[in-house]
């Protein structure tokens, strides 16, 4: 022991008369402004996304029902609930919250002799610290996830005009991961997607380039993913918790990415074997989305099945009724044949009610399903509509994918009526043998909502703006005008109002706001509508239908115990809602026949 150890007791009363360090009294000593304390939540603007769980190290969070706040799109209805005995007051929750909603105040001290009091949900769990003002909120500029999504790649207007040649170039690996990287693996699309893919579990197949698992995860609840990839309605989008502090994940694209990267050959061998044979036989009338997800399924489970087409090529309106230059038919193709390699029949140019018979079909097997899309248009039933150069653009798309050319030719100037995607697709269509055939765009569409609330996606306005299409809103449809027995023109008025007080639908208009505009052609796209003609007389008398549309009950069985129906006929257009009531309906087929009662 030194000299300097014995007298240092003695030499400690020159610190009799400095400052404390400890406090005296901690409960009233006030922590730094931005201190991390407990927690705050503002749970209305909380979207129950799970990110702060997902990111939590010590396990300190758990998602849990909060009564009043009810599941919705967008929304889980789950709220953070905190465990002090376990969080390390390290913010992550809080950098990585989407919505800002999770913060902390600067109150760091309370007493409480149950230590279950120290497991609360914030924001719910009334604390007398929800309204402190001071505390960590994070730095606008701190992000753990970038603001923009990959950039995709696509040809310019100028050089895809006279073109049908895809337009999106898809993204490659480094740009698909990089957009990966931003997915917080939330879940909130899941729940609205209507297949319910697994989707942050193939964004992470991505991140890892495991291709193989991200095909196999796809295949699980969607059998046209090359389809889908392409031209999706996306509303998982929609929900995506990156929305709130910039652009959604790419979903679609990303989906695309991992069709994009496997081989048809790839895809076959992870996909789920056929179980034995049942020895039960399914017919179904219609090789769309709907019809050919039901027969995916049902071959998976060892029925034998038999898909009829009317027309010479499977892939119902996703084929006939969208441009090349959207879904090139290669990858439709694609989509078909691995279907058809699960043991899947089809058969085109079967036209039911010609060909053969639905008796037939009924007595030739164990259950039937109708799969009918939406293969005719709609009719603005006004003055001149009847005019034979009154066209509907159904049609239309159909004889462009056939490669037929239009009676009496390309119109020089044409008028759309109509929009959604399918009067964009038209109207793009029509701009492109405009261009090919007289190197000039002469397109006109008029649509009765304003641009705000037009139904066709936002990409698909953009593009046709591009290339030349001249988009007119809130016009409503008036005549089409005839002289000397051609077509001239439409005449439309400006739209006041859509609907009525009552929410119903009753366009009013200015009558002194009228326009002419110029065209040999016009073309119908306001809504489309099921042929079931098929059906022939005594059987539509038999089945129940609300507004034009068979009903069924929530398995798609119809008022006729044999007889299913799925899809657009059923659900209205969109194809990966077609795909999800394909897989519904399959399920109660199957069931059907476990139990011997389809007949």
């Amino acid at each position: 022991m030194s000299i300097k150890d014995v007298l240092s007791p003695f030499t400690a009363w020159k610190n009799l008369f400095r400052d404390p360090v400890s406090i005296r009294d901690p409960l009233n000593r006030a922590a730094a402004p931005r201190y991390r304390g407990f927690h705050q939540n503002d749970v209305a603007q909380c979207i129950g996304c799970g990110t702060c769980e997902d990111i939590c190290q010590n396990g300190a969070i758990d998602m849990v029902p909060v009564e009043g706040i009810a599941t919705k799109q967008g929304d889980s209805g789950l709220r953070p609930r905190i465990d002090y005995g376990r969080c390390c007051w390290c913010a992550l929750c809080v950098d990585v919250c989407m919505t800002h909603s999770l913060s902390m105040s600067n109150v760091y001290t309370w007493v409480d002799g149950d230590p279950d009091a120290f497991r609360f949900t914030p924001g719910v769990d009334k604390k007398p610290w929800d309204d402190a003002a001071l505390g960590y909120r994070r730095p606008e500029e701190h992000r753990l996830t970038g603001r923009v999504r990959a950039p995709m790649g696509e040809i310019e207007p100028a050089e895809r005009i006279d073109s049908f040649a895809e337009i999106v170039d898809g993204y490659d690996v480094a740009e698909a991961q990089f957009e990966a990287d931003r997915c917080v693996s939330c879940g909130l699309c899941v729940a609205t997607c209507p297949t319910h893919m697994a989707i942050p579990q193939y964004i992470k197949a991505i991140r890892d380039g495991d291709y193989d698992l991200g095909v196999s995860l796809l295949y699980e609840s969607n059998p046209f993913s090359g389809i889908c990839g392409r031209v999706c309605t996306h509303k998982c989008e929609t929900t995506c918790a990156t929305r709130h502090e910039g652009e959604p994940i790419a979903i679609r694209w990303l989906k695309r990415h991992i069709m994009d990267q496997v081989s048809v050959d790839q895809i076959k061998r992870v996909l789920v074997k056929p179980t034995a044979p049942t020895g039960r036989k399914v017919a179904i009338v219609g090789a769309g989305p709907a019809g050919l997800t039901a027969a995916f399924d049902l071959a998976k489970q060892g029925h034998q099945v038999t898909v009829y087409e009317a027309l010479d090529q499977p892939g119902g309106m996703t084929r006939w009724g969208i441009p090349e230059y959207r879904l090139p038919y290669d990858i439709i193709d694609q989509d078909v044949d691995i279907i058809r390699s699960v043991g899947v029949d089809i058969r085109c140019n079967a036209r039911i009610g010609t060909d053969i018979t639905l008796d037939q079909l009924k007595a030739d097997h164990d259950a039937v399903l109708l799969g009918l899309g939406l293969q005719l248009g709609r009719a603005t039933r006004i003055p001149g509509s009847e005019h034979a150069d009154v066209r509907k653009a159904v049609d239309l798309l159909r004889l462009a994918t056939a490669g037929e050319p239009i009676a009496g030719g390309t119109p020089r100037e044409v008028v759309v009526i109509g929009g959604g995607n399918v009067a964009m697709d038209i109207a793009r269509t029509l701009a492109r043998l405009q261009q090919q055939a007289y190197g000039e765009v002469k397109v006109i569409l008029t649509a009765l909502e304003d641009r705000a609330h037009f139904l066709a996606d936002p990409e698909e306005i953009k593009e046709a703006g591009e290339e030349g299409v001249i988009i007119l809103d809130a016009r409503g449809p008036q005549q089409v005008v005839v002289e000397n027995g051609s077509v001239t023109g439409l005449k439309t008025w400006r739209v006041k109002a859509i609907f009525d007080e009552q929410g119903r639908f009753a366009p009013s208009y200015d009558e002194a706001d009228a326009q002419f505009h110029p065209g040999s052609m016009v073309v119908e796209a306001i809504g489309q509508m099921t042929d079931a003609s098929l059906l022939g007389d005594a059987m539509t008398e038999q089945l129940a239908w609300q507004r034009g549309r068979l009903q069924v009950d929530v398995g798609g069985r119809t008022s006729a115990s044999w007889l299913w129906a799925a899809g657009d006929m059923v659900r209205g257009p969109d194809v990966v809602s077609a795909v999800a009531d394909g897989h519904r309906v399959a399920a109660s087929i199957h069931a059907a026949l476990q139990e011997g009662i389809a007949k």
